[in-house]
């Protein structure tokens, strides 16, 4: 199994959220999540300016394999996206957790936050997953 980078926070569904410090959320999907879904060829971007709110599907990416729905693990107005995912979507495959995020979300509710998984619960999610 792959590191959990311990700044990180974790939506079940494989989401993480990294608190900038500045209102921000960086957003991504986890190592294990690109793992599932194999070689990534399309990731479908949030429009800047839309309204994220948690929990609610955000964004897509597309393997070889399967379309998965990206779910957002916060609320709040995406102000920056990842548009180098478009020409370069596998950047997800070679690294999830740093040149992969997907997109920036100016936070509007920083409780959400308190809901996310820590990288310890998160880890037991993919432990009870492979039993």
């Amino acid at each position: 199994m792959s590191e959990i980078p311990g700044d990180l926070k974790f939506l079940k569904s494989h989401e993480w959220a990294r608190v900038e410090g500045n209102g921000r959320v960086t957003v991504g999907i986890s190592d294990h999540a690109q793992g599932l879904l194999g070689d990534l060829v399309y990731v479908e971007l949030p429009e800047v300016g839309a309204e994220a709110k948690a929990g609610e599907q955000i964004a897509v990416v597309e393997s070889v394999k399967a379309a998965s729905d990206v779910y957002s693990p916060v609320s709040g107005t995406v102000v920056e996206v990842n548009a180098a995912l478009s020409d370069k979507p596998e950047t997800i495959n070679e690294d999830a957790y740093g040149d992969g995020w997907i997109y920036v979300v100016e936070l509007s509710n920083k409780e959400e936050l308190n809901d996310l998984l820590g990288p310890d619960d998160y880890a037991e999610v993919l432990d009870d997953d492979e039993h």
